[in-house]
């Protein structure tokens, strides 16, 4: 079964505002055993747009990602990060075919 992901490009317009959600997200994740595979970090714009910071969180299946951003639990913690950023969160089914 394919994995599902969150893919979020941010951009913070107040730090103290959004740490309440840094600190608050982690109960939410190990919840539905998200792991993250980039959080912040070096990276460079080659094509199109970007935002300041990127996120991606790897879950068991596509299922559980869209039961994690679903949740009462996250959509609270949606409501603490809103007002200090914008996002763009895309919620993904990985891919479990053949490769090339």
């Amino acid at each position: 079964m394919a994995k599902g992901y969150w893919i979020g490009r941010v951009d913070i317009h107040n730090m103290d505002g959004y740490r309440g959600y840094v600190e608050a997200n982690g109960e939410v994740f190990r919840k539905y055993g998200a792991r993250f595979l980039v959080r912040g970090g070096q990276f460079e714009t080659r094509e199109g747009t970007s935002r300041s910071r990127n996120v991606v969180l790897e879950f068991k299946d596509y299922a559980t990602a869209l039961a994690c951003y679903n949740s009462p639990e996250y959509q609270k913690l949606v409501a603490i990060r809103a007002p200090h950023s914008t996002a763009d969160i895309v919620v993904i089914e990985g891919y479990d075919g053949p490769q090339p």
